[in-house]
C-alpha cells in the first residue's frame, strides 16, 4: 500500500504540485479579501471569491476528464459528458480577468496598492486555473485525434470562451443559464451573431488573441524544460 502510494505520487508529482499551488493561491486570495473586510469594514470584492470558486469548476473537471481519458471504456461514454460540462464552465476561469475593471472605480476603506494586489492575485489565479485545465483537455484531444485536431481544439476553445466571457461581463449570463433557460441563451446568441456590435467583435478577438498568446507561451516554456531534461539525461 505504501509503495503504491509512493509510486503514484512520484508519477504524478507535477500534477499534484500544480493542484497544491492553485489551492494555496486560492486560500491566499480568500485571506486577502478577509483582511480587507476586517480593515475597512466593507464587503467590497467579496464577489471575487465566488468568481474564483467558479474558475475552479473547469479545473476540477479537466483533472477528472484527464483521469478518465486513460481508460478506453470511459473515454467514449463518460468523457464526452465531462468535456461538455468543462466547456460550459470554462469561460468562468478567464472571466475573472475582466474583474480588473473594478480598479477604475473609486475605492474606499483600503489603500489602492492593496486593492491592486488583491485584483492581480485573483486574476492570475483564475488565469492559471483556466490555462492548466485547457492544457489537460488539449492533451486528451491530441492523444485521441491527433496533433492538428488538438490545436484546432485550442483555437476553437479560445474563441468560444472569449465570446462566453463577453456574455458574462456585458450580457450578464451565467454558465448555468444554459441549463436553466437554454432558449433565451440561444435567441440572444443568434441575435448577437446576426448583428454583432463593434464591442463584441473587438472584445472577442482581442481577448481570444491574448489568451491564446499566454497559453502558447506557457506551453512552449513547459516543452523547453522537457527538452532541457532530455538533453541532460
Amino acid at each position: 500500500m505504501i509503495n503504491t502510494t509512493q509510486n503514484f505520487i512520484k508519477r504524478n508529482r507535477y500534477k499534484l504540485s500544480m493542484f497544491g499551488l492553485m489551492l494555496s493561491a486560492s486560500v491566499i486570495c480568500v485571506l486577502l479579501v478577509a483582511a480587507r473586510i476586517t480593515y475597512s469594514d466593507t464587503g467590497r470584492y467579496t464577489g471575487l471569491v465566488w468568481n474564483l470558486f467558479l474558475a475552479w469548476i473547469p479545473f476540477v473537471l479537466a483533472y477528472l476528464a484527464y483521469a478518465l481519458s486513460w481508460k478506453k471504456p470511459l473515454l467514449y461514454f463518460v468523457l464526452p459528458f465531462t468535456a461538455f460540462l468543462w466547456l460550459l464552465f470554462f469561460p468562468n476561469a478567464p472571466y475573472i480577468l475582466t474583474d480588473l475593471q473594478h480598479l477604475a472605480k473609486e475605492t474606499s476603506g483600503a489603500p489602492v496598492w492593496y486593492d491592486v494586489i488583491v485584483m492581480v492575485w485573483f486574476s492570475w489565479t483564475g488565469l492559471l486555473l483556466g490555462l492548466v485545465s485547457l492544457y489537460l483537455m488539449h492533451d486528451i484531444v491530441q492523444r485521441t485525434f491527433g496533433r492538428w485536431f488538438g490545436w484546432a481544439f485550442v483555437l476553437f476553445v479560445s474563441g468560444l470562451s472569449s465570446f462566453g466571457v463577453y456574455l458574462g461581463r456585458f450580457v450578464r449570463f451565467n454558465s448555468w443559464d444554459l441549463l436553466d433557460d437554454p432558449t433565451e441563451i440561444v435567441v440572444t446568441i443568434l441575435g448577437l451573431a446576426i448583428d454583432p456590435s463593434k464591442r463584441l467583435v473587438a472584445f472577442t478577438i482581442l481577448f481570444a488573441a491574448f489568451y491564446l498568446f499566454v497559453y502558447l507561451t506557457l506551453y512552449s516554456f513547459a516543452h523547453l524544460l522537457q527538452e532541457q531534461n532530455v538533453s541532460v539525461k
